[in-house]
């Protein structure tokens, strides 16, 4: 009778001052501190997957969930307190109702002391213009790089989630419409710092991806990106009842209910094996092209199952498991795809040299120290140059013995990377790496 009387008591609303947020809780009203165990999740939209979800409730290690949403009320609280069997200290839902809470003390020391936060959906503009660029906005992204904290978010929720994001601040915009003019005044794409998650650090998010029409706006979304920009984003797409959950080492793992169900996220970008990539034509009032031959984007499409065990390499983009490799491209604001091959590129800035199979690197993946064997009498030069994925010079290594070469780079953010060596016989030699 105890837990009985103490649970209601814990889920009556408690009403913000002025009215600014609407607080429900759930569990043990103390805080309590672990540590979280960080990652994304990504959920499509409608009814969430259980399984990503215990995943994401697992990642809080038995600490506070937070609930942040600008509509709605305490429809999580139980579904994730008890719903799922993962034990969790509390869960605690909060309805932002106007921007003025954003400055609210309370939501900010539940922030704080949150080492869960999931984003609700809804309309993402309010998220947008309630939060972005408040202390609201500086303490999540606080709380993820400072704590290591467990993110994620639905429909809307998920839409705010990449360094990209459309804001539907004019209202939502259907593929036909985008392709037709993809400076239509509802292609809003916006980069303005918001949500902070390191591997969506040049990518785009979209949901609801089982409705056949958000393919086309999600690559005007990316054409207006390089347009309005000057970079190549990538892309991370969730059908409904599906979610990318990404582990603090880069890795996506896709959930959903194939083969019952057909499940599917989506993993874009620009084709790099390409030396021209952008679009021939995004412009005010024109038809999208994007065409390049009919292979202008590359898109993995992974079929998301019960125990998650489809991946794709969010280090490399290269690199998934378990997937589908497309062509994807548009001419004359009309979409196609075709089914394609891995993309394995090197940058265009090292495609003069010659074949990268000549170094051998080891260990790769590597977290800190990379070993070359090398030959020093066949290099004419005491450098090793780093490029980064987009083929820009990053760091040059120098003053190696004859035969090895040992380079610390533990302080390099994780990703695909290339060396080059030049050698003497006129080529340089190139070698690629993963760096987690």
């Amino acid at each position: 009778m105890k837990k009985i009387l103490l649970f209601i008591l814990m889920t009556i609303p408690f009403i913000g001052f002025g009215q600014n947020y609407t607080s429900y809780l759930t569990g043990n009203a103390t805080d309590t501190v672990t540590n979280p165990i960080g990652g994304l999740c990504l959920m499509g939209g409608a009814t969430e997957n259980d399984n990503a979800m215990k995943w994401f409730l697992q990642r809080a290690n038995g600490g506070d969930i937070l609930v942040l949403r600008t509509t709605g009320a305490d429809g999580y609280n139980s579904y994730f307190y008890s719903g799922l069997e993962v034990a969790v200290n509390s869960v605690e839902t909060i309805v932002c109702h106007n921007a003025s809470a954003s400055t609210e003390p309370y939501i900010l020391q539940k922030i704080q002391k949150a080492e869960a936060i999931w984003f609700a959906g809804g309309n993402q503009w309010d998220y947008i213009s309630y939060w972005r660029g408040t202390p609201i906005d500086n303490a999540i992204n606080q709380a993820i790089q400072q704590r290591n904290i467990v993110i994620g978010g639905t429909s809307a929720g998920m839409a705010i989630q990449g360094k990209y994001y459309f804001t539907a601040k004019n209202g939502t915009i259907t593929s036909a419409n985008a392709l037709a003019n993809p400076f239509n005044n509802r292609v809003t794409v916006d980069s303005t710092r918001f949500i902070n998650n390191y591997f969506l650090n040049n990518t785009i998010t979209d949901t609801h991806f089982d409705n056949p029409d958000r393919k086309g706006r999600l690559v005007t979304f990316l054409a207006r990106v390089f347009t309005d920009y000057g970079e190549y984003a990538k892309a991370i797409a969730c059908d409904e009842y599906t979610a990318v959950c990404v582990d603090t080492n880069g890795i996506a793992k896709v959930y959903g209910g194939y083969p019952t169900h057909d499940d599917n996220a989506y993993f874009i970008q620009p084709n790099y094996e390409l030396s021209v990539k952008s679009p021939e034509n995004c412009t005010a009032g024109n038809p999208l092209t994007w065409n390049l031959g009919g292979i202008a984007l590359k898109a993995y499409q992974i079929k998301g199952d019960s125990t998650g065990s489809k991946t794709f390499n969010l280090n490399t983009w290269q690199s998934g498991n378990g997937g589908t490799w497309y062509n994807w491209s548009v001419s004359g604001g009309v979409f196609s795809e075709q089914m394609s091959t891995p993309m394995d590129y090197v940058p265009l800035s090292l495609q003069n040299t010659s074949s990268y199979a000549n170094i051998e690197i080891f260990p790769n993946p590597t977290s800190g120290e990379i070993t070359i064997p090398i030959n020093k009498s066949d290099y004419t030069s005491n450098n090793i140059e780093f490029y980064n994925n987009l083929g820009r010079r990053i760091y040059v290594a120098t003053s190696f013995s004859d035969d090895t070469i040992t380079v610390d780079l533990s302080s390099l953010n994780s990703g695909l990377y290339f060396i080059k060596i030049k050698g003497s016989n006129g080529k340089n030699y190139i070698g690629k790496f993963i760096k987690n």
